[in-house]
């Protein structure tokens, strides 16, 4: 056993981490051991349990029975044997009160000590036939004698016994020539969701021999008279309470997207269903000191529901205890932000995406923050994020979607909520319409219908789900409870367009800084013209309005002459100095 004395065993099996164990006890303990192993999550998948006795039947597995460990046994009696069957239909039929038990089935070790009683009658029977005297004739005996006295037919005793060859309840009963059993055969016995399963068998000549080759059916056969309990959670849209709900019963006091999801599913499998709201209102997760699941997930794990039409997110610690279907819906982790005011936008409204502080350090600081990015691009900012949303005082944390859907709306633009997209929508489609998602998604995921391990509606569902997708019914479905019943009108992405769109007057201001920027142009231009005419005019000695004209007729009419000047007249030694004004170049 894993408690009292033995709790140093457990200890030790959480240290080593051992997923194949033993438990060579009788069933009576066994149950208290499951007990234990479901309180330390060791009952999921990826532990292996044999229980090392011939009675796998006769106790109690139902607690382990959902949790996708894999528990396997033996089992001696087998009470498909016509022997044992019309023994045990005899043994019910006798009173309780005189035989304690009768109204249960046989434990195997009733019946070895049945078979062992069976096998001593049939030898002193062959005895009796041999005409060999059984008394002791004055030898009365001591069996507490010290030494021990043989009884003189203690050895035709024996070697009747091992000459008796009979049928009992466990099965063919005989023994070779040391006294021990021979040529009998155990069954192999495995836990399923639809309890113990016979899944081979073994004997001395064939050894272990797998007969069951479909250990999981996939068909809903025997379901058709069973009422499927489905577990769910009250979530708006998916899941919610009609008004005038005290009016209904069972299944039709609810509404939404999973509600109609569920009624598609048993249409297409041809199954009863309950809605049943699960009772501590979680969708499910793993206690990290006890390891017991709750929400909807152990609900499943546990056996209380057979399976759960929610927004249960597809991940993989939930894929270790339960199945789940293909995606029926697709989304990610977006930002919810509180809507703007919305304000006529004027005529430098393009600036309005940043701040003026911005636009005017935006050019000088371009390299360099290019550099530093450059430098700096191993920053984990995921992690820097992270460390950043622990330490804020207050928490930026909330324990319910409500309550940080309340905070988006009371923070005046100053809290974004992380939550997933689907819910994001809905929420910006419900008054007071003062949310708004931005940006995309910032992951990927999806919503699965789950299912117990091993169980017969896995595969039926998942083709309905795929079906019900091909076919469009879940994008109507969508449309239906997010946008055809929103409040806040019809969201359509053309429409969207056009409302952000900026007419022409409000981006007037960029010709604005274009004619600004020409003019400046203009006046460095004319202050340049003029502080070089100047410069021309002191050096050729002239009058300033001549080098201006000059200057301006030849930026007109271009020149060869180097940097603008005015050419002049370059008169060599000797030349006469007979020429007119005309004449110089």
């Amino acid at each position: 056993m894993l408690h009292g004395g033995n709790h140093a065993c457990r200890e030790d099996l959480e240290i080593r981490k051992e997923r194949r164990i033993i438990l060579d006890c009788e069933q009576d303990k066994v149950k208290d051991i499951m007990e234990q192993v479901i309180t330390i999550g060791r009952h999921v998948k990826g532990y292996h349990y044999i229980i090392a006795n011939l009675g796998f039947v006769d106790g109690d597995l139902s607690k382990i029975q959902y949790g996708g460990a894999n528990v396997s046994g033996f089992q001696i009696v087998d009470f498909d044997d016509p022997v044992v069957a019309k023994f045990d239909q005899q043994w019910e039929a006798l009173e309780e009160k005189e035989y304690p038990g009768a109204d249960t089935r046989i434990r195997y070790t009733s019946a070895l000590t049945y078979d062992a009683v069976h096998v001593m009658t049939e030898a002193f029977r062959f005895l009796h036939k041999q005409r060999i005297d059984m008394s002791r004739r004055g030898n009365s005996g001591d069996c507490l004698a010290n030494p021990a006295v043989p009884w003189a037919q203690g050895v035709e005793i024996e070697r009747a016994l091992k000459q008796v060859r009979v049928d009992g309840l466990t099965g063919n009963i005989q023994f070779d020539q040391y006294g021990k059993r021979i040529n009998y055969s155990v069954t192999i016995m495995e836990l399923k969701n639809n309890g113990p399963v016979k899944i081979g068998y073994w004997n001395e000549v064939d050894k272990m021999v797998v007969t069951k080759s479909d250990l999981y059916p996939n068909d809903t056969m025997g379901m058709e008279n069973k009422t499927v309990i489905v577990t769910t959670i009250l979530e708006a849209p998916y899941v919610m309470l009609k008004k005038n709900a005290e009016l209904f019963q069972d299944n039709d006091r609810y509404e939404g997207y999973c509600v109609d999801l569920a009624a598609e599913i048993a249409k297409h499998c041809g199954i009863r269903y309950q809605l049943r709201i699960v009772g501590d209102g979680k969708y499910g997760a793993r206690d990290a000191e006890t390891k017991i699941w709750n929400g909807m997930v152990g609900e499943l794990v546990y056996g209380k529901a057979d399976i759960a039409v929610a927004p249960l997110t597809i991940t993989l610690v939930r894929e270790e205890v339960i199945d789940f279907s293909k995606p029926f819906m697709s989304l990610g982790i977006s930002i919810m932000i509180k809507k703007p005011q919305k304000s006529k936008p004027g005529v430098f409204s393009f600036l309005d995406p940043l701040a003026y502080e911005i636009w005017m350090c935006i050019v000088f600081a371009y390299i360099g923050v290019s550099v530093v990015l450059f430098l700096r691009s191993k920053i984990a900012l995921f992690d820097k994020m992270w460390q950043y949303m622990k330490s804020a005082e207050p928490s930026v944390f909330v324990k319910k979607t409500s309550e940080g859907v309340l905070r988006v709306r009371k923070s005046k633009g100053k809290y974004a909520y992380l939550l997933e997209s689907t819910m994001n929508e809905y929420i910006e489609q419900r008054k007071p319409c003062d949310t708004m998602k931005v940006g995309g998604n910032l992951d990927s995921k999806g919503y699965g219908i789950a299912t117990p391990k091993g169980s017969p509606l896995r595969e039926p569902v998942n083709l309905a789900v795929l079906k019900l997708n091909e076919q469009g019914t879940l994008d109507k479905m969508k449309n239906k409870w997010w946008y055809d019943k929103g409040e806040c009108g019809f969201k359509d992405s053309t429409n969207k367009e056009k409302t952000s769109a900026l007419s022409l007057s409000n981006v007037a201001g960029v010709f604005y800084i274009l004619v600004g920027g020409l003019g400046l142009a203009m006046m460095v231009a004319l202050v340049e013209f003029c502080y070089k005419s100047r410069a021309e005019a002191k050096k050729m000695k002239m009058k300033f309005t001549d080098a201006m004209r000059s200057k301006a007729r030849l930026s007109i009419t271009g020149s060869a002459s180097e940097n603008g000047r005015v050419p002049v007249a370059y008169l060599r030694p000797g030349l006469p100095m007979s020429l007119s004004m005309t004449d110089l170049s």
